[in-house]
């Protein structure tokens, strides 16, 4: 029997938990000597790997002392930690993916790091599978509902790009379209709250990074009992390991959740009458 002999990194530590979902779903996680410990999924990787770092701090002294080969993290946010890994000697890669195209670009690139050509290329054809899925029972909704969706409550931010993206191509009307664009959560705060008034959702999501959504705590904002999704009672909660995190998660059970919530609300808005958004597929952009 040949033995497949293993090329690219051997000793990977992964600093956010897409990389570690990713490398679990190639079947590579024998790679992984380090994780993040807001890592959640798979829930294996808690029992089974060190935690060495939060988001924006990890343990620098700890990480070099596990001898990685590749140290991977995602955004400027990380950029600290990259600079005194750096200085320390270790090779160091950063994605910064924010497009639902970019998410299975890095996933891409990651497979192609260490040699998991076929495997990787299943796992985006099941991702795409997904997406597609998703686009086609959207195009069959009665209506696209207007969403708000808010990544966090002070100060106010709306969605980031791929969850935009996500939230069109299961087919809804992103209510910040306009901000979702820009990369950064500072430039994507909504600096006056009757904004969302002004562009009445007909749904309000929430994934509070580190918290429980509040409900009532969002119905006591002044003026926003004018908006149809508090009217109707059409306000839901995604956890934010489930579409925060620019990976396998969003793709699958964040995209499921956006897709469950906005056909229930599209119906719901057909019986009470207010299906004032003609359906029409999403796509990718």
């Amino acid at each position: 029997m040949k033995v497949r002999r293993k090329t690219g990194p051997q000793r990977i530590v992964c600093l956010t938990e897409e990389t570690t979902e990713t490398l679990y779903l190639l079947g590579e996680e024998d790679r992984i000597v380090g994780i993040s410990g807001f890592t959640v999924r798979p829930p294996r990787a808690r029992r089974e790997k060190p935690k060495v770092s939060a988001f924006t701090s990890a343990k620098i002294e700890r990480i070099v002392a596990l001898r990685p080969d590749l140290v991977l993290g995602f955004s400027d946010l990380q950029a600290g930690i990259a600079a005194e890994l750096i200085r320390a000697g270790i090779e160091v890669h950063v994605f910064n993916q924010r497009s639902v195209q970019e998410i299975l670009d890095s996933i891409a690139m990651l497979g192609r790091m260490i040699g998991a050509h076929a495997r990787t290329r299943a796992l985006i054809g099941q991702l795409r599978g997904a997406i597609d899925a998703a686009q086609q029972s959207a195009s069959r909704l009665p209506c696209r509902p207007r969403v708000y969706f808010e990544e966090w409550d002070e100060p106010l931010i709306c969605a980031i790009r791929w969850v935009g993206e996500l939230m069109e191509i299961a087919g809804a009307e992103n209510c910040f379209a306009d901000l979702s664009t820009h990369p950064a959560a500072k430039e994507r705060i909504i600096t006056d709250p009757l904004e969302v008034v002004r562009r009445a959702p007909d749904v309000l999501i929430a994934s509070w990074c580190g918290k429980k959504f509040n409900p009532a705590k969002v119905r006591a904002r002044p003026g926003w009992e004018a908006i149809p999704a508090l009217r109707c009672n059409r306000m839901f909660e995604i956890k934010s390991s489930e579409i925060l995190q620019p990976g396998p998660a969003a793709l699958t059970d964040g995209l499921n959740r956006l897709g469950q919530i906005i056909a229930d609300s599209a119906y719901d808005m057909q019986r009470k009458g207010g299906a004032a958004h003609p359906s029409d597929s999403a796509r990718i952009p």
